[in-house]
């Protein structure tokens, strides 16, 4: 799928810094740039933006700064803008379902939120089919250098991280970037084993030796199709979100895939990805599984 890269903005620090990282984004892929902030009528706001038409225009300057200045930066860019009422959650869901990933500022150490407040922003990115890309407020654009690499999780068969070894592996393509592939592994109970997987961790020669035989196959295919892409394949005991932080300094973007976990209320992200998503300093990708 070829779409525009959106952006959420809401003037918030958290994301304007998602705005800058989402524009660099857009050039580095030659593709356009989308703009959107959901909004509702507030009644009890200031007596100058009371009502809804006031109240719509003074959004819509606020959002039409933050662009100009992203327009002066990249002339070249082509940006829509749109200024939208409704539901935070439904609307950037659906401005998400037609772009190449969505963007949104995240404070991290605590709730999502940029875009949106806590639980919302978890819904958004739990919901959405497309990728979402959380940045800090802090980020800049001088941590996408070279020696910072695209840090991406995989875990189980090769299908279950493809669509995340994907996203890795094509930013870091359009970035000149490496690319550290994270596998963690822990010690099975015993009763977790069967006489196929004892023959299995025999054939490969103990646990480590099988996890980095599950690695090789799951990033062989990624490997064949991006040749010019430098990988590092990283094996280590311990729990994916403590082995994928413990690496997270020398990121420049975090990719984790997840599943949408529904339970009686609502959408909720896996424990990797929400975990990464509070403590990691650079920017995060939660890549939906294919």
């Amino acid at each position: 799928m070829t779409g525009p890269i959106t952006a959420g903005v809401d003037g918030t620090d958290e994301s304007l810094a998602a705005l800058a990282w989402a524009a660099r984004e857009a050039v580095r892929r030659d593709t356009a740039l989308r703009v959107v902030h959901a909004w509702r009528h507030h009644p009890g706001a200031a007596p100058e933006a009371a009502d809804r038409d006031a109240q719509r225009a003074w959004v819509g300057e606020a959002v039409e700064r933050a662009v100009t200045a992203v327009t002066e930066r990249y002339p070249g860019l082509t940006i829509t803008t749109d200024v939208l009422e409704g539901h935070p959650v439904e609307t950037l869901v659906a401005a998400a379902a037609d772009a190449e990933l969505l963007v949104l500022g995240s404070r991290g150490h605590g709730a999502v939120v940029g875009f949106l407040l806590g639980s919302v922003g978890r819904q958004v990115i739990a919901e959405t089919t497309r990728p979402v890309v959380l940045v800090r407020a802090g980020d800049k654009p001088s941590s996408e250098v070279a020696g910072h690499e695209i840090v991406v999780g995989q875990q189980g068969e090769p299908e279950d991280s493809a669509a995340a070894l994907r996203f890795a592996f094509e930013t870091a393509a359009a970035r000149g970037a490496s690319v550290r592939v994270v596998r963690a592994w822990q010690l099975p109970p015993v009763f977790a084993y069967s006489p196929g997987s004892l023959k299995l961790l025999d054939e490969a020669g103990g646990l480590e030796p099988f996890e980095q035989q599950a690695l090789d196959e799951a990033v062989r295919p990624w490997r064949e199709r991006f040749p010019d892409v430098h990988v590092v394949e990283h094996i280590e005991m311990g729990s994916a979100g403590q082995v994928l932080l413990s690496v997270a300094g020398r990121a420049q973007l975090m990719v984790v895939g997840r599943r949408a976990h529904r339970t009686a209320v609502g959408a909720r992200i896996g424990s990797v990805a929400h975990g990464v998503l509070h403590h990691a300093d650079c920017p995060v990708a939660v890549v939906p599984h294919d």
